[in-house]
């Protein structure tokens, strides 16, 4: 809604100005009509007008706008907004007493910031954050010497130089957050100096990638607000900072800055009756706490998390009384937690996770925290105890309480029961095995979040339990049995690696319409997946894995077009693989292996999943062709896994198209004909990254879990599942030569290709595969020599090359040396020299100092020569035995060719 202050001269406004601002309202785009009102003679009582009430100038123009964008930690456009658009009319210039110009939370659609904006010489407020305006910043912003603020957070625009900020003399505020000044990284501090009024700075997510660390003179010494996050800042703490006495908030999170902690608070000491916030989390700072914190009394955000600092807690820490939020997460830290942190009675929030430390912590820890809203604590060691009494009352409330592998003993801790106002509580891995009670179920009315993970605890869960609308509900990893109950507020619920039993209800979609997450893998369900979940049209994420459900796959998920994953591997489901599995809009993985899928693959006009990232229909009965559509469609396959099949037929060359792949496993199927030459141009396997597509709108990132076979060992893979690059082809019927373009796959970790009809030579410069670490060219009919340069390939840790027709000797120097294994090349008569036992009969050459081999490509050029002299001599001698008309002459002059 527009508001306004409505002061005016009782003449009403200037008909100039009044005209000037019709002509500016006719320029704009407005959806929804909110400047309608802007009709009468008197603009001065128009919403969003002021004007000067001696004068009647129009003094302000205030259109910010909340409707049109959610706010919270992030605004965030809304669809359907009452955003004004179009173009800023130049007739605002006609408004010459104008200093407060509000343009914010618009949406101006990529246009650029009008230059004439420049020209209002009596203009000391402009914020135009959050308006969608792009391009350059014009540098004629820098006229307005009556500036005191600048806001132009969350543009989409870029500065080519900051010069144009000295002509800003007044400016005390200024914001150029997520604009990207990336140009004018080297000198954006001597640009800000310049500002001798500037009390606050707020750079974050600027592509900054230094902080100077000296100035010859420090002009903006009344500097209050110091925001640089969220930038590329590779640096130390500046010398300069000891110099400012008046920070009052320094923010230089999530940036790689270095230095000692120590060192840094004694450069603020000059400031610590200002100093009130301290953002430091998320950087490479080292050393210890200083056991002067004392003296910054008046600070009350303290947040270190995730970086390097050592030593333990000083006990001057609970000297902070005004402390609100303490964040000493992901440290190094040891030693014992000082009792001080009970002294601090101004706080709200502490987090404590991953401590590498062992001991306890006691009431003592928390005996004057009546303010505490929140409480998180986590061990890394797992030998952080929390230990207190039974009958313990402690003098908090909380709203958020996280416990994760702390030991808390075996019996849920009965102070919960005094948490009133407890809406988040996580108790994961902390050592629960008694059946949970009754006091406790009574609790979850109250509780949005509910996660008791990773324990121990056994018994039945209750059908009736209550959550609020939304709940996020986590028990997974326990000794859970008995049916599955149906919450019906629940949106997001793990019972994942329990032993849940049964059926899952037909009724469950129509009983559980607000879920968007559900995992039910690991458990010992049965009976058919029910028609109804293609009901829950929330639902995002699907895990039924490893357990007995059996029938078919009912054909009803074109409704579910929120789904993102669907997991319904390790079962015995029967039948063919149903199309609409492929229609939900983001689709990024189809899990279906381990299963008795069976029939061809459902014909492909209909599908469309642009986002599919991962599809493993391996360890099925699947057959018939590999189809051309998922080259064709399905274009931004990571990984594809139709091992242990019955595909016939050969690979499709459409396949290639597949850019983002890395993973190819079609190993264990009855596939024929030549390799596809185009695989070599997969640029998947050219870069060790994983290529991934993400679809709009999905705030986070997913960690699939894929079974693959590696070095004959099945292994699964998560997180380091970017790092995987296979091709599996092994166990097929495929012929022809390896395609030399192999090589060019530079990023490869595995090739299989054993058991195949592979003929030819090994491609000679399969050495350039340097990250390769598994080769199995096994069980083919491969001859020729093993290329010298394959001993260049030192990531090479498994090696299968038997059971071919390969001959000459075997490369012995650098990783081949590693390969003491005879049968690795067991089945090649031809083969000689190390760690087989047939010796080779040619002489190698050797360096200067006597020492080694001669060079590869030498060496491998004499074999060659050697074989092609040998076998021409050879002949000529056949030929010539063959004239003798007595078989005995012929014998004897063979043996004596090749005695």
């Amino acid at each position: 809604m527009v508001t306004s202050l409505q002061h005016h001269a009782t003449t009403g406004c200037i008909p100039v100005e009044r005209e000037a601002i019709i002509t500016f309202k006719e320029a704009l785009i407005d959806p929804s009509n909110r400047l309608a009102s802007w009709t009468g003679e008197d603009c001065c009582a128009w919403p969003g007008v002021t004007c000067n009430n001696k004068t009647g100038n129009v003094v302000r123009l205030e259109l910010r706008n909340g409707e049109c964008y959610e706010e919270g930690e992030t605004a965030i456009l809304t669809e359907n907004s009452s955003c004004l658009g179009g173009k800023i009319s130049p007739s605002l210039l006609k408004l010459q007493h104008l200093n407060y110009l509000d343009l914010s939370m618009n949406n101006f659609q990529g246009s650029l910031i009008p230059e004439f904006l420049g020209s209002f010489e009596e203009l000391s407020y402009l914020n135009l954050s959050y308006a969608s305006f792009e391009g350059l910043v014009p540098s004629h912003l820098g006229n307005l010497s009556n500036l005191q603020y600048l806001d132009l957070y969350d543009l989409r625009a870029l500065v080519s130089d900051l010069h144009w900020l000295q002509g800003l003399s007044s400016l005390k505020h200024l914001n150029m957050g997520y604009v990207n000044l990336s140009l004018a990284s080297d000198h954006w501090l001597q640009a800000v100096n310049m500002l001798p009024s500037l009390s606050e700075l707020r750079l974050e997510s600027c592509e900054l990638r230094n902080i100077p660390q000296t100035l010859s003179t420090l002009n903006f010494t009344s500097l209050s607000v110091l925001n640089l996050y969220f930038n590329d800042i590779d640096s130390t703490i500046p010398q300069w900072f000891s110099n400012l006495t008046t920070f009052s908030e320094i923010d230089l999170s999530y940036n790689n800055v270095e230095g000692d902690v120590s060192k840094l608070f004694a450069g603020l000491s000059p400031s610590n009756g200002s100093l009130e916030a301290l953002y430091l989390h998320y950087n490479k700072l080292s050393g210890q706490l200083p056991d002067h914190l004392q003296i910054f009394k008046e600070l009350r955000y303290f947040y270190l998390s995730n970086n390097l600092i050592s030593g333990s807690i000083p006990a001057s820490i609970g000297s902070l009384r005004s402390l609100e939020v303490l964040d000493l997460s992901y440290n190094p830290i040891n030693g014992s937690i000082s009792e001080s942190i009970g002294e601090l009675t101004g706080l709200k929030r502490l987090y404590l996770f991953q401590d590498s430390r062992e001991g306890s912590l006691s009431q003592k820890h928390f005996h004057r925290l009546n303010n505490l809203e929140t409480l998180a604590l986590s061990s890394s060691s797992k030998q952080l105890f929390l230990n207190v009494s039974n009958d313990w009352i402690p003098p908090f409330n909380l709203k958020f309480m996280r416990i994760t592998n702390y030991q808390i003993g075996d019996r849920f801790p009965t102070w919960l029961m005094t948490q009133k106002q407890l809406s988040t509580l996580y108790l994961q891995g902390v050592g629960l095995s008694e059946t949970v009670p009754n006091w406790f179920w009574e609790l979850t009315p109250q509780i949005i979040r509910l996660d008791i993970s990773d324990n121990r605890i056994a018994g039945v869960l209750p059908k009736s339990l209550e959550f609020p609308r939304g709940a996020w509900v986590d028990f997974s990893s326990n000794r859970f049995e008995g049916p599955l109950p149906l919450w019906s507020n629940v949106s997001y619920l793990s019972l994942a690696n329990n032993s849940i039993s049964g059926s899952i209800p037909e009724s469950i979609g129509e009983q559980m319409p607000y879920m968007t997450y559900l995992n039910l893998s690991g458990n010992f369900m049965n009976g058919e997946i029910p028609f109804s979940m293609g009901k829950m049209k929330y639902l995002t994420e699907l895990y039924l894995s490893n357990n007995k459900f059996s029938g078919e796959i009912h054909d009803n998920w074109g409704n579910s077009q929120a789904l993102l994953i669907i997991d319904l591997s390790m079962n015995n489901l029967s039948g063919n693989l149903p199309s609409s599995m492929f229609l939900p809009t983001y689709i990024l993985w189809l899990k279906l292996n381990g299963n008795n899928l069976s029939g061809e693959l459902p014909f492909g006009t209909t599908i469309n999943s642009t986002y599919l990232s991962l599809l493993d229909l391996g360890d099925n009965r699947f057959s018939g062709k590999i189809p051309r559509w998922i080259g064709e469609r399905l274009t931004s396959l990571t990984v594809l896994r139709l091992r242990n099949n019955k595909f016939i037929g050969s690979i499709p060359q459409e396949l290639c198209s597949l850019q983002m792949l890395h993973v190819l496993d079609f190993a264990d199927n009855d596939l024929s004909g030549h390799l596809p030459i185009c695989l070599g141009n997969l640029s998947g396997f050219h870069d060790v990254m994983l290529y991934h597509k993400v679809p709009p709108d999905v705030p986070y990132a997913f960690v699939p879990q894929v079974e693959l076979v590696v070095k004959g060992r099945a292994m699964a893979y998560t997180k380091t599942l970017k790092l995987v690059n296979i091709i599996d082809l092994s166990s097929n019927h495929l012929q022809g030569d390896i395609p030399e373009e192999v090589s060019n796959l530079l990023a490869l970790g595995t090739l299989h290709l054993s058991r195949n009809q592979f003929t030819g030579k090994i491609p000679k410069k399969i050495g350039s595969l340097s990250l390769l670490e598994t080769l199995d060219l096994s069980w083919n009919s491969l001859s020729g020599s093993i290329p010298p340069a394959m001993s260049h390939m030192t990531s090479l840790n498994f090696l299968n090359l038997s059971h071919n027709n390969l001959s000459g000797p075997i490369p012995s120097t650098n990783q081949f040396l590693t390969f003491q294994d005879p049968s690795i090349y067991g089945g090649n008569p031809g083969l000689c020299g190390e760690p087989l036992p047939t010796k080779c009969q040619i002489l190698t050459g050797q360096n200067s100092n006597g020492k080694g081999q001669i060079d590869d490509d030498k060496n491998e050029k004499m074999h060659e020569k050697f074989w092609l002299f040998f076998l021409t001599g050879l002949g000529y001698a056949l030929g010539f035995c063959g004239s003798l008309v007595m078989t005995t002459f012929r014998r004897q002059c063979l043996l004596k060719v090749l005695g």
